[in-house]
């Protein structure tokens, strides 16, 4: 697919645009209404699609926890029988704690953690079925309140009863940007690892005390404008961080929901790379 649509959709689900104008701009794309809606199945997440995998070992259950406002909703999951977990905070994209988020908690489980997929969008009594009205709701959410429900889970986790006590935490998206802010507010977070996510500001650098992994796509313009600054000062403040950009990838590469944006040689290698960081810092 033309790099150009992949572009608009991006910047149509991190902006404001109505739905109406992306689809008048990518008609003007592809050349007309009806090439435009043909597109938009690729474009847009497709859960039925997604690649299957399958969860024996592991228990799932929807739990609430003591939030800054009310109770926070997340999905709690955990390898069968076992103790002394090392835990993981799972932060959605920026539509909510959709199917997609909920098979990456579990996928965390199956690697031998205590994994907690927090839904950002409890607030507002959580994630809504329209990804749409997802997207608009997280616009809305106030930042400090957001923050401290996220602060709060890895609190909640660092006392479960089948945790070891150590944290990390990983983000998709707007969850990228949010795995960003954990390192820097929660001086007891053990590793934070960052999808494409939007950078912290430079000052706020010399807070991090966890390993940092930073994952970023080559095509993902929007994003990278942050890499530089961003790791002058991961360098100038020695924390321990890794970053890797995947040449020929875009944002959202690893969402495998996203069949123009997937790229399965990429994903997998920044899995291992995540799942082998909390191994080393987190079990």
């Amino acid at each position: 697919m033309d790099q150009k649509i992949i572009n608009l959709y991006d910047s149509y689900t991190h902006s404001e645009i109505s739905r109406k104008d992306f689809m008048q701009k990518l008609a003007l794309l592809t050349g007309s209404t009806a090439l435009a809606l043909a597109a938009l199945p690729m474009l847009e997440n497709n859960y039925a699609a997604a690649a299957t995998f399958h969860h024996e070992d592991i228990t799932s259950e929807v739990i609430t926890y003591p939030g800054a406002e009310g109770e926070v909703k997340a999905v709690l999951a955990k390898p069968k029988g076992k103790k002394k977990l090392g835990a993981v905070v799972v932060i959605h994209e920026n539509r909510g704690l959709n199917p997609h988020i909920i098979e990456v908690t579990k996928r965390v489980a199956a690697e031998g953690f205590l994994a907690l997929g927090i839904d950002a969008l409890s607030p507002f009594g959580g994630t809504p079925e329209d990804e749409n009205k997802g997207r608009e709701l997280i616009g809305k959410l106030d930042a400090g309140k957001n923050l401290e429900n996220y602060l709060k889970g890895l609190a909640y986790l660092r006392s479960h009863k089948d945790g070891n006590g150590k944290t990390g935490c990983v983000g998709f998206c707007w969850g990228g940007g949010m795995a960003n802010k954990l390192a820097v507010n929660d001086p007891k977070l053990n590793a934070a690892v960052a999808y494409y996510g939007a950078q912290p500001k430079a000052e706020e650098v010399p807070k991090i005390k966890a390993n940092v992994l930073l994952h970023y796509g080559g095509l993902d313009e929007r994003i990278n404008a942050g890499i530089p600054a961003y790791e002058a000062a991961l360098k100038a403040n020695h924390i321990d961080y890794q970053l890797f950009v995947y040449e020929g990838v875009n944002h959202a590469f690893n969402n495998d929901t996203s069949p123009t944006r997937y790229n399965e040689a990429a994903a997998k290698l920044a899995w291992q790379r995540t799942i082998d960081l909390f191994k080393k810092k987190v079990s």
